[in-house]
């Protein structure tokens, strides 16, 4: 976008009761910002929810001076700015009514990637979550995910963290401007996020993290991706009302189940009686539900002699050319195994092209 357009979008973004839905509709009727600061007022007033209100506010030229600060500290920190109709702009969030006109974003960042799945949950994170958190990313690693999160505590930080290890996009989506990061303990993360992935936001350079912020910033989350999981939540908090959005906005929610004690499992286990997310125990079911082709990822075995296996995966296999097709439960069992960590080591088999899954949970050697 050049300097003008991007000055008009600005000034336009900074009118007083022009928010994404009526900015998109004053774009739709007028074709871009500059003109409708130079439209009359019986041409403005044609368009469908402008009162006498929002009219005077359009005639508002302080709003340029505004515009040009920030301009100038997107060209002076070469923040990148993506337009809702810009091919750059995320597919998915294009769709969203409510997604922001304009974001701003720092980073080497892909969002032409198909598989976009958004993890957040509780900033007080158990070791159970956190144990699951970084063994579905693990195993999930072999199909190149990018992992989004809000870059806040607990379970945001720990699914980048996870994504960082396994050289996977991540993105983290901010409640503040690019010039500043919250919470600041974070800083540390930044230099290895945006060698692959980085962060987005709508906000202005001049915008705090306000409590509010973080519900806005939330939409972005949900609308972004194919589908968002909450690892843990209380019985309320900033994770639920993202797995709402993603509702809202017809994407698939997953919540991990946890005992019904557990005040972080609340959250997750009300998502899952209400029916406003599906289960999600391991990394198979997401790939189940979201119809993941992982034959792409699959390589040709001419022989098994030439497949690097693991101790676990060669127990395993040679279980499995004995006894047939078998449950995963029976196969955990006569192999020792826990379902948790069984649920990982059939993936990563099935991936390396070993094994198949048949229906009833049953899997058989190839």
């Amino acid at each position: 976008m050049k300097d003008q357009e991007l000055f008009y979008l600005l000034a336009l973004l900074k009118v007083d009761g022009v928010g994404d839905i009526m900015g998109k509709k004053l774009l739709h009727s007028f074709g871009d910002a500059e003109s409708i600061f130079k439209a009359k007022n019986n041409q403005l007033a044609a368009v469908d929810g402008i009162g006498s209100v929002l009219l005077k506010n359009l005639k508002d030229r302080s709003v340029f001076d505004k515009a040009e600060k920030e301009l100038s500290f997107i060209k002076n920190n070469a923040i990148q700015t993506s337009f809702f109709q810009d091919e750059s702009y995320p597919e998915r969030l294009k769709h969203c009514l409510d997604g922001p006109i304009l974001i701003f974003t720092a980073g080497n960042l892909d969002f032409k990637k198909r598989k976009i799945i958004s993890i957040v949950g509780t900033r007080q994170i158990t070791s159970y979550g956190t144990e699951f958190c970084r063994k579905l990313i693990e195993d999930l690693a072999p199909l190149d995910p990018v992992i989004v999160s809000g870059f806040a505590y607990g379970v945001d930080i720990i699914a980048h963290q996870a994504a960082i290890d396994h050289n996977l996009q991540t993105i983290g989506v901010l409640a503040h401007g690019l010039n500043q990061i919250y919470p600041k303990s974070h800083k540390k993360y930044m230099a290895k996020m945006e060698e692959n992935g980085g962060f987005i936001t709508e906000f202005w350079s001049d915008s705090n993290p306000d409590k509010e912020k973080f519900v806005r910033r939330n939409r972005i989350v949900a609308g972004m991706s194919e589908a968002t999981i909450v690892i843990e939540s209380a019985d309320k908090g900033g994770s639920l009302i993202t797995a709402n959005m993603a509702n809202e906005y017809n994407r698939d929610v997953f919540a991990v189940p946890g005992r019904v004690t557990d005040k972080y499992s609340q959250g997750c286990n009300n998502l899952i009686k209400t029916q406003k997310a599906s289960v999600l125990t391991n990394a198979a079911d997401l790939i189940y539900m979201l119809n993941w082709d992982i034959k792409e990822k699959q390589k040709p075995i001419q022989k098994l002699l030439f497949v690097d296996l693991e101790p676990e995966e060669q127990k395993v296999y040679d279980f499995l050319q004995v006894n047939g097709k078998e449950l995963l439960d029976i196969i955990a069992i006569e192999c020792d195994f826990p379902i948790f960590k069984m649920s990982g080591i059939l993936l990563n088999m099935e991936l390396k092209g070993l094994i198949r899954p048949l229906p009833g949970k049953l899997f058989e050697s190839i």
